[in-house]
């Protein structure tokens, strides 16, 4: 019998056996059979609030993506989305490449899932290159036990070029991971530039991860970052390095004394945890949920989410009105000139600037 492969079935050849019938075409090389399918808005809304993982992908998907109708459609589904989101915890995660963000993730998911139930969500933003824009997106990899929870969503990001590392449109996948039921959501961070400040702008707890050992233990004791965290943990306190992340830990309290006070009024702590060993892991919660109950009490929980909705506003304002410009056609054909004026020393980078503004505000009185 002849193989499969080998027929002209296979091959997307007509087959003609003399009598008078439809041309048979191979259906594996039909690109339709293979076509998601793409759901209405109202279809999408709908299967976010059962709690559809495969719709809600697709929703994240289209919230990300730059085509302006794909970006109309998911403004949409957020708008339908907002009434049933804004019940979670969420808690921003970040530190310096190394100091095992993923891992603890991993550690930290199953245990608050253990522990109090809910489903989780994760969204682990990772950078870009510079150079080929692209992302390994293998985060993943290294949250084995979590990716296998039914109750747990794993969602890696391409920063593409956004503010500090953090992905442009993760706040309005949170809206929509609370909308499908997810109860607490963690935002992971790169760990470098302004990723923090961002990510700050859009979680309840702030939490920075640490290691012990690996120098000057005030080499990362930098007071932007110090200022904005909620809680400080030292990861990888085992073995010989126990010591170690006890006086780094020592000294990371004795900093945060110099600092002014937050708004919250909340004194940050700083813990010891293995995140490899699990140890600790139930302090860190209890930090956080302490944290939680304390702004909630005196006001500051609803007021921080309502100055980060108006941060947001403002961010998109800026964002569009970046992206009106470069995409304006008078100043793509003006634009390589000014450049070349600048290069040449003709003109000054603030002059050019101020030039290409003018022309374009002008443009848009006409």
């Amino acid at each position: 019998m002849e193989h499969p492969e080998n027929s002209a079935e296979y091959k997307g050849l007509t087959v003609n056996s003399g009598v008078d019938q439809p041309s048979i075409i191979n259906p594996y090389l039909r690109r339709d059979r293979f076509r998601r399918r793409e759901y209405t808005a109202a279809e999408m809304v709908e299967g976010i609030l059962k709690g559809d993982v495969t719709i809600l992908s697709q929703a994240v998907t289209l919230v990300e993506s730059v085509n302006p109708q794909h970006q109309a459609k998911a403004q949409e589904v957020i708008e339908r989305c907002l009434p049933h989101s804004g019940h979670s915890v969420r808690v921003g995660i970040s530190g310096v490449p190394g100091a095992g963000k993923s891992t603890s993730i991993d550690m930290f998911g199953c245990h608050v899932l253990d522990e109090k139930g809910g489903k989780l969500a994760v969204l682990a933003i990772d950078p870009s290159s510079e150079r080929s824009k692209g992302s390994i997106l293998g985060d993943k990899t290294r949250m084995e036990k979590l990716s296998l929870r039914e109750e747990a969503f794993i969602r890696p990001s391409p920063t593409a070029g956004s503010l500090g590392g953090v992905a442009r449109k993760t706040r309005e996948t949170i809206i929509l991971c609370e909308a499908a039921g997810y109860d607490k959501i963690f935002v992971e961070t790169v760990g470098v530039g302004q990723s923090e400040t961002a990510c700050h702008s859009m979680v309840d707890f702030f939490l920075l991860i640490q290691l012990a050992g690996t120098g000057d233990e005030l080499q990362g004791i930098k007071r932007g970052i110090m200022e904005i965290s909620d809680g400080i943990v030292i990861n990888k306190c085992d073995g010989n390095n126990v010591d170690k992340c006890h006086m780094a830990a020592t000294n990371f309290r004795n900093a945060l004394h110099f600092f002014p006070r937050s708004e919250s009024g909340w004194m940050p702590k700083v813990l010891c945890y293995s995140g490899f060993y699990g140890l600790g892991i139930k302090e860190v919660w209890d930090m956080i949920y302490e944290y939680i109950d304390f702004v909630k009490a005196n006001g500051y929980f609803d007021y921080r989410r309502n100055e980060q909705s108006k941060y947001w506003m403002y961010e998109t304002i800026n964002e569009q009105l970046r992206s009106s410009f470069y995409n304006s056609s008078l100043i793509q054909d003006h634009l390589q000139e000014a450049e070349r004026k600048v290069l040449t020393g003709r003109q000054t980078s603030f002059a050019a600037a101020g030039d290409l503004l003018d022309m374009y505000f002008e443009n848009l009185r006409k």
